[in-house]
Parts: structure tokens; sequence; C-alpha cells
């Protein structure tokens, strides 16, 4: 297996928890893995591009990384915009303690959207 192809098995790994977590009404978790799923596509697709790998969290910063390779990239900043932050939101005790489902559910729709459009720029 290809570097390319490990991230894109944890990142749908990930997914996939987010969808399962959903189901326990697992909110809190379930939002974290969508910020995951999605941080793990776009350094796949970097890697896919012989690109070194930035230990960071931050999905706007990897957006801006894909952006230099391929411009088609930006179609997915409502996306990264919505889902950055999530790796530490609703991590510990503050003063919200889970999202909304509703919440949850777009992000789990976001983080799809940009694992779908990843995969199909690799093939």
């Amino acid at each position: 297996m290809e570097i390319h192809e490990e991230w894109f098995y944890k990142a749908n790994s990930d997914l996939e928890s987010a969808k399962v977590l959903l189901q326990h009404n697992l909110l809190d978790t379930a939002h974290y893995h969508t910020q995951q799923s999605a941080e793990k596509a776009l350094k796949g697709y970097l890697a896919f591009r012989n690109q070194p790998i930035q230990r960071i969290h931050n999905l706007n910063v990897l957006l801006a990384n894909c952006i230099d390779l391929d411009d088609s990239f930006s179609e997915l900043s409502t996306q990264t915009r919505y889902l950055n932050g999530f790796d530490t939101k609703f991590r510990y005790p503050d003063e919200e303690l889970a999202p909304e489902r509703s919440e949850v559910q777009t992000a789990i729709n976001y983080a799809e959207v940009i694992f779908e459009f990843v995969k199909q720029k690799v093939q």
C-alpha cells in the first residue's frame, strides 16, 4: 500500500467512526473524527503529490497547500473552514460539552465531500 493510500485508509476510518458515534449519540467524539478525516484526506493528497507532510492540524493551511498544487481544491474552502478547529473543540470540559446533532451531521457531510473530492484527484 502506498503512503497516500495509508492516509486515505485512516481518513476513511475516522469518517466511518464519526458515523457510528453519531448513531450512538456520542456527538463530541463524532465531531472530532470529522476534522480528523478531512485532515488525513488532505494529507493523503499531499503525500500523493510527494509533498512533505506537516505535523499540523489546521485544515485551512493544508487546503492552501493543496490549492498551490491544484486550484480546484478551492471548492473545499467552505467545508474546511467549517471543520477547522474541531480537533480541539469539545475535547475537554468547557462551556459546551457537545455539539448539536445537526452540527455533527453537517460535519460528517462536509468531511465526506472532502474525502470523496480528494479520492477523485488521485485516480
